[in-house]
């Protein structure tokens, strides 16, 4: 069977152009998942919007369409990325603003005006009228024009927010303020970098395990063999007495940027991010089809023993589990998309071949997912992980990504592959492991 590359899992646009996951919250009984959307163009152009998903599950979807549209002075080059808030029976929503003026501008030290807009709405796609928060004369004299994307939480019976920015200077910041009310803020103090980004987007803070995390997606730092590989980054520090500490990656994939986390009604943090970036060298066919990108997966949250944060598919996936295959070391199986792999023994090496399309192998304390098919990859060849020992492995292969997790979400890499059929051939050297095959999630679609 052909494979049209529509994913069964993954959240995507109909038509258009998906990106950053924005105002993800739980209200109502419901997810909400709003994102980045331009639905003119798959190639990003035309109107910048904010595209809606709600959910009472994780598995059973509706797309209520666009619900947030660059139609006011304040926002009209685009409803940039944002944040939701839950309060007094409402959904609080802030998002940046765009604006481009006219005229010899380089949009970085003039011309743009970066706005940060509430909205609030009783059901998740009606929305109220917007109200401007801050614009750039209530950003740091030392601030480019460059700051965007809030996020607020509610902290010891005050308002936070922070804002990710780029000073003058070119240096990667975050930016705090502070509210009673939700609509007058207060400077309060700015967090700089030291990683060598001109950029910090996305940030978000949060609590795990009594231990404070600052996620950013920094832009501008040195690629590396085992970091930075991408275009651009996205990780996050731990906080210690108000200082980041050790920066780690979300993800070493192809495809990951831009991640927000939330807040489950039974308390655990759960990670969505862009399944893509922005400026990349490698391509998507679905590009011909009218569409791009995807979200990744809801992830579990919890805090590792040794600093970092462990990532696992949500568990709501186990209900799309069917009846598990066995694939023994040295031997081949075909598989159906989508599908759940797992091996959870330690391997010293190992090789495991989704054949004439990629393999991923481990060896020397390293995992490597590399690309054989060019037709498949789409410009994608190698992303590498320095794991040290390797204790298991967890895939979720749809039709056309693949989120991979490595000792019970320790490292994650994320990519999206296009096969021609909807069946893929896999072969063990080294590995043995389980095979599930996943019924696909519903979506209505209300456009």
């Amino acid at each position: 069977m052909k494979n049209d590359h529509k994913q069964l899992l993954h959240l995507e646009p109909q038509s258009g152009w998906l990106n950053d996951p924005n105002g993800l919250s739980c209200f109502g009984g419901k997810y909400h998942i709003y994102f980045q959307y331009s639905p003119d163009s798959p190639d990003g152009s035309g109107r910048k919007c904010w595209g809606h998903f709600e959910s009472p599950d994780l598995l059973n979807y509706r797309f209520t369409g666009t619900v947030l549209y660059p139609d006011t002075p304040d926002d009209r080059s685009g409803v940039y990325s944002g944040c939701g808030l839950v309060k007094d029976g409402l959904l609080y929503l802030f998002y940046t603003g765009n604006v481009k003026e006219e005229g010899e501008h380089d949009y970085i030290t003039s011309g743009r005006g970066a706005n940060v807009i509430l909205v609030t709405t009783g059901n998740g796609h009606d929305m109220s009228e917007k109200r401007t928060l801050l614009r750039n004369s209530d950003y740091p004299e030392y601030c480019s024009c460059h700051v965007r994307d809030p996020k607020v939480w509610e902290e010891d019976g005050r308002y936070r927010m922070v804002l990710g920015a780029r000073t003058l200077d070119d240096r990667g910041c975050v930016l705090y303020y502070t509210s009673d009310d939700l609509l007058n803020w207060t400077y309060d103090s700015t967090l700089f970098g030291g990683d060598g980004s001109y950029m910090w987007e996305c940030p978000d803070e949060f609590v795990l395990s009594e231990r404070r995390f600052l996620s950013v997606s920094p832009q501008g730092v040195p690629h590396g063999e085992f970091m930075y590989q991408n275009v651009y980054s996205s990780g996050y520090f731990e906080l210690r007495d108000g200082e980041p500490r050790d920066y780690r990656e979300w993800d070493c994939g192809f495809d990951f940027y831009a991640p927000q986390s939330f807040e489950a009604p039974d308390g655990r943090r759960l990670l969505i991010g862009w399944m893509g970036i922005g400026d990349i060298p490698y391509t998507n066919p679905t590009v011909s089809q009218g569409r791009q990108h995807c979200l990744t997966l809801p992830r579990e949250l919890t805090a590792g023993r040794e600093g970092g944060i462990y990532q696992r598919p949500m568990r709501e996936l186990n209900a799309l589990k069917g009846r598990p295959v066995s694939l023994a070391d040295g031997g081949t199986l075909e598989a159906g998309l989508p599908f759940y792999f797992a091996s959870l023994a330690e391997r010293e090496r190992f090789k495991l071949t989704f054949e004439d399309m990629l393999e991923m192998s481990f060896a020397d304390g390293v995992f490597n997912l590399r690309f054989t098919n060019d037709k498949v990859g789409c410009g994608r060849d190698i992303r590498r992980a320095k794991i040290g020992r390797f204790t298991g492995i967890e895939i979720v292969a749809d039709t056309s990504s693949l989120e991979i997790f490595l000792n019970g979400g320790e490292a994650v890499m994320s990519t999206r592959f296009y096969p021609g059929e909807m069946t893929v051939r896999l072969h063990s050297d080294g590995i043995e492991g389980s095979v599930y095959p996943l019924r696909a999630m519903e979506v209505i679609r209300d456009e």
